[in-house]
Parts: C-alpha cells; sequence; structure tokens
C-alpha cells in the first residue's frame, strides 16, 4: 500500500481549488484584483451556483480540517491557517448570499454594479485578450437576466430587498442605458484598444444584448421587487429569513475575529469618546471652539472650504499622492512597484458610489493600480476630506499594500485578496490615514480635521452596522446619529448609511483591523523601546501579505521576541 500525497502537495492543490472556485463564482472581483484568466466569464448569480460554491468550499474545509499539520513548514502552517479563513468565509458568503436579499448598486455587493466596475478594468492588449472581452459581454445580457431571476426567487420565499437598494438599481441601470455610446463604460476596453473592429463587434453585443438585458432587469426592478421591497424602518438584514444568520457570518467573515455585534457596538461608541479631545484641541485652534456641532457646521457651510472644478479635486488628490511618494521610503523598505493613477468615477457611477476606491495593477503588467476618485459636483465637495482619503487609497494605504502583496512569494490565492481579507486590507487603509499625520502629509490643521472626521466615520459604522443589522434601527435613527458625531456633509452621510444597508458587516472592518494594527505596534514599541523601528514593524505587517488578525497577532508578536533575543543573550552573558 502506498502513502498519500505529502501535506505540503496536498496544501497547494486544495488553495487552487479555492482559488479557482471563488473566482469562477465571482469571476468580477477577480478582474478587480489584477487577474484576467477569468475574464471570459460573464458569472452565474442562480440559486444552483450559490449552493454549488458553497458546498465546494465546505468540501475544502474539510479537507484541510484533516490535513496533518506536521508534515508542514512553518510558513507553509501560516497558508493553512489563512485558507481556512478564506475558505470558511467565502463558503458563508455563498451559503447566505446576502445580495440576493439586498439589490442595490453599491459597490462590491451589487453583482449588477460589478459588471460596470470590472469590464472597464479589462484589458486587451492582445488577441486573448480581446476574445475574453468578447466573450464576457456576449454572457452579460444573460446574467442580467439570470439575476433578475435570483431576485425575484429569493423575493418569493421572503427574502425581498430594501427599497432604497431597488431604487438605487434601477437608477444606475437607467443612468448607464442614457450614456452616450462614446461614454460607454463597457466599451473602455475597446476605445482604449484602438482596434475599429474590436469596436463595432463589442458594440454590436452592448447594444443588442446588454442593453435590452439592462432595461429588462430595471423594469422587473421596478414592476416586481419596488412594491414588496422593505421600508426604510424595516432595512437591516435580520428582517428576512436566516438573515440574523447571515449577518453573523458576514461580521465573522469581514473582522476574521469572534467578536459579537454587541461588543462591536460598544467599540465604536467607545472610540468615539476617545476622539472627543483631539476634536476639542483642533477645533480650538482653528475656530475658537471646542463643540464639536459648532466645529462640523463651521466645515460644512463655509463655501471657501468646497472645491470648484473636478479638475482641483483630482490635482489636490494628485499633490497628495506626490508628497508620500517622495517620502516612502523612510517609512517601508524601497519596493520597485507600479505607478498609482488617479482617474474620476465617471458620472453614470458616481450618484451611488464612494468617495474613492482602489483598483490593483493588473497582474500582467498590462495597467497600473488605479484610485477612481469622485470629483462629480465639486461644490459639493469638501476640500478638508480628500487629503485623507488619498492617503487611504493610495500610499502609504491601498496601493502600497496591495501592489506589495502581488510582489510576495506567496501562493496566489493569498497574492490576491481585497475583501476577502476585509479587516486586513481596510484596517491597513484606516491606520495610513493616521499615519499619514506622523509622516507629516497632511498640508494644515484642516485637513488633520478631514482625517479626524473620517476617524469618527469608521467608528460611526460600528454603532449603525451593528444598530441596522442586529438591533433595528432605521434608516433614518442611522443618518442622524453619524450626521451628529462627524463632520461630513448629510448627503455623504446618507450615501453611507445606504452602503451599510447594503453590505450588511463590510463597514465594520476597517476600525476593528485598524485598532489590532494599533494594538501590535503600542505592544512592540513598548517592548523593544528606542529599537523599535516603524519601517521594519510594516515590513513585518505588510510582508505576509492579507492575513487574519489573529495571524497578524502571531506574526507580529514572534518578530517582536526575535528582536529581543539578542538583548537577553547580552544580559545573560554578564550575569
Amino acid at each position: 500500500m502506498t502513502s498519500g500525497p505529502p501535506a505540503a502537495e496536498t496544501l497547494r492543490a486544495l488553495g487552487e481549488r479555492y482559488f479557482a472556485t471563488q473566482h469562477t463564482y465571482d469571476p468580477y472581483n477577480a478582474t478587480l484584483l489584477g487577474l484576467t484568466e477569468f475574464d471570459h466569464l460573464a458569472g452565474d448569480p442562480s440559486r444552483e451556483a450559490s449552493s454549488a460554491a458553497a458546498a465546494e468550499f465546505a468540501a475544502i474545509g474539510a479537507e484541510l480540517e484533516r490535513l496533518p499539520v506536521d508534515g508542514l513548514s512553518d510558513d507553509e502552517r501560516v497558508d493553512a491557517r489563512v485558507l481556512a479563513v478564506l475558505t470558511r468565509g467565502a463558503g458563508g458568503d455563498a451559503e447566505h448570499s446576502l445580495w440576493a436579499a439586498n439589490a442595490s448598486a453599491k459597490g462590491y455587493v451589487s453583482r449588477q454594479g460589478l459588471v460596470f466596475q470590472a469590464v472597464p478594468a479589462m484589458t486587451v492588449g492582445d488577441a486573448d485578450g480581446a476574445d475574453r472581452y468578447l466573450s464576457r459581454l456576449a454572457g452579460i445580457g444573460a446574467f442580467l437576466t439570470a439575476l433578475g431571476d435570483r431576485y425575484a426567487e429569493e423575493a418569493g420565499v421572503g427574502r425581498v430587498p430594501t427599497a432604497l437598494g431597488v431604487h438605487h438599481a434601477i437608477e444606475h441601470l437607467t443612468g448607464h442605458l442614457a450614456s452616450a455610446p462614446a461614454d460607454d463604460a463597457l466599451l473602455a476596453p475597446a476605445v482604449a484598444s484602438g482596434d475599429a473592429a474590436l469596436l463595432d463587434r463589442a458594440g454590436a453585443l452592448v447594444r443588442n444584448r446588454i442593453h435590452p438585458a439592462m432595461a429588462a432587469l430595471a423594469e422587473r426592478l421596478r414592476a416586481e421587487l419596488l412594491p414588496v421591497a422593505r421600508p426604510d424602518d424595516r432595512v437591516g438584514i435580520g428582517e428576512v429569513p436566516g438573515g440574523a444568520e447571515g449577518y453573523l457570518a458576514a461580521v465573522a467573515r469581514h473582522t476574521t475575529t469572534d467578536l459579537t455585534p454587541d461588543e462591536i457596538h460598544e467599540i465604536g461608541l467607545d472610540t468615539l469618546e476617545e476622539l472627543r479631545p483631539r476634536w476639542a484641541e483642533l477645533g480650538r485652534r482653528l475656530f475658537g471652539t471646542e463643540e464639536l456641532p459648532e466645529i462640523a457646521e463651521r466645515l460644512r457651510s463655509d463655501p471657501a472650504l468646497r472645491f470648484t472644478s473636478g479638475g482641483e479635486i483630482l490635482a489636490a488628490a494628485g499633490a497628495a499622492l506626490a508628497r508620500a511618494q517622495a517620502v516612502q521610503d523612510e517609512w517601508f523598505l524601497p519596493r520597485a512597484l507600479p505607478g498609482c493613477a488617479i482617474e474620476a468615477i465617471p458620472p453614470a457611477d458616481a450618484g451611488h458610489s464612494a468617495m474613492g476606491w482602489y483598483q490593483p495593477p493588473a497582474d500582467d503588467g498590462s495597467r497600473p493600480g488605479v484610485y477612481h476618485l469622485l470629483a462629480t459636483e465639486p461644490h459639493e465637495r469638501h476640500r478638508y476630506e480628500y487629503e485623507a482619503l488619498t492617503f487611504h487609497e493610495s500610499v502609504p494605504g491601498h496601493h502600497l499594500q496591495l501592489a506589495t502583496a502581488q510582489q510576495l512569494d506567496l501562493p496566489r490565492y493569498r497574492r490576491h485578496l481585497d475583501v476577502e481579507a476585509c479587516s486586513f486590507n481596510e484596517g491597513w487603509g484606516l491606520y495610513s490615514e493616521r499615519l499619514a499625520e506622523e509622516m507629516g502629509l497632511y498640508s494644515d490643521d484642516l485637513a488633520l480635521l478631514g482625517m479626524l472626521s473620517f476617524s469618527a466615520l469608521r467608528a460611526c459604522r460600528l454603532v449603525i452596522d451593528t444598530g441596522v443589522h442586529s438591533r433595528g434601527w432605521t434608516r433614518q435613527q442611522s443618518v442622524e446619529f453619524m450626521y451628529a458625531h462627524t463632520a461630513t456633509t448629510r448627503d455623504h452621510v446618507a450615501s453611507e448609511v445606504d452602503r451599510y444597508i447594503c453590505w450588511p458587516g463590510q463597514a465594520l472592518a476597517y476600525r476593528i483591523g485598524q485598532r489590532e494594527i494599533l494594538r501590535l505596534r503600542a505592544e512592540a514599541s513598548a517592548a523593544l523601546g528606542e529599537r523599535f523601528d516603524p519601517r521594519a514593524f510594516h515590513e513585518v505587517v505588510l510582508g505576509s501579505g492579507a492575513v487574519p488578525l489573529a495571524v497578524l497577532a502571531e506574526n507580529v508578536t514572534r518578530w517582536t521576541t526575535d528582536q529581543l533575543i539578542p538583548v537577553n543573550e547580552e544580559a545573560s552573558a554578564w550575569t
């Protein structure tokens, strides 16, 4: 009788199974992660596809539990732990499919929204790329039809969406249908290629297959789902069958912790209290008042604090990024990273978009990282918010972190992670906003107030997300809470709250992840004293890619202990 395959070989095979299953089930996110091998897929939003993915993830997880860890190296054991967390999270996401009971146009959670984010990010630099692009376009019409079927099927068993989410989805679809052909986001790859024949073929697919399906989905949302949709006083996912269990799974996935919604709610409230002295300090220096309502009113009402053009917004972001890149090597080990472009979010997507979001470089080098920035309606955009946003999304935030991860010698299921490792990625982004102050990147106290408002906003997310989905908060209750505790505008507050409603659990990742990074840094600094080097600490945090927070804690603790060994040995030599 022969023995089975070595544990390391089994682990590699399980990792590849996870990678293929995850990105076949969600091929648009694969494109946004910089992968091209799934670009030919239009996706399958059916319940059968979700069930099949959940079953495969469960099977992978079961095999991982049986894997003999004694046969693995230390690095491979980390790989196995990360893969177990990824598989469990992806399995819960597919099993509960909260997105299917929460139709919307918000970011990664909206299946139709992903189409309009991912297709423009595709590259068609060669014949294979063109074939993948045309194959995806050919399937998008059927994908949108199946998406309507899925929404109707969910509603039929009581899993009805929110009215606000349905309205957003309709507006998003009709907005894209109204775009001029030259501005159609789905044709962007063909336009960029300069290939007239490819543009003709793509244009025919968009006109003849995709646009009719978009119009039909919009009408179906309007006629079938809007009349039964949940009103604004019942927006929590706990209002639908299975929603409470699905929310607990989403909390675990997005935070990679075992924190309960109640515990997270209290962390949010405590954080808001911790921020009060800084509000008072900056408010006193700038406006002669320590009261948050007065500080917020000054920030919101002064027209001089708003932009005058979209170009001015892009220029401000570009200047902030340039300052960060100029001192980057003083805080991080030098690496030859791809560039970070800054692009305005298209008007058709702007209505329901976050203020900014980041797209990693293509794995094949065909495009740089891209910081997508909201630059419409500049007179409504406040100058003090955009520096912190830029540091979060570009350098030292997501661009530095995700582009670095792509270069690490890791299994590819670990190199390409975004929403799959939310607490690490978004925790790093929020940590970067605070680190930027330490790096001397903020231009003045006003920009620091913007950073502080964003910190308060992330604390509010803990309170509101858990409040809505675990405690039955209404939309209006959530809006008023955030408006009272930040300096951002009422329109931005409403957009943020709608995002939490449509994407349960994701908003918890930011503060929970940042809190752990700050805790680990404080412990390492206290242990090492003058020997603590922020650059070395950042290398430890980023040098293993995105990992669950428990794995991050082990990595930092091990590094700290290793730094102390020479000191202890020297001390023992003198005793």
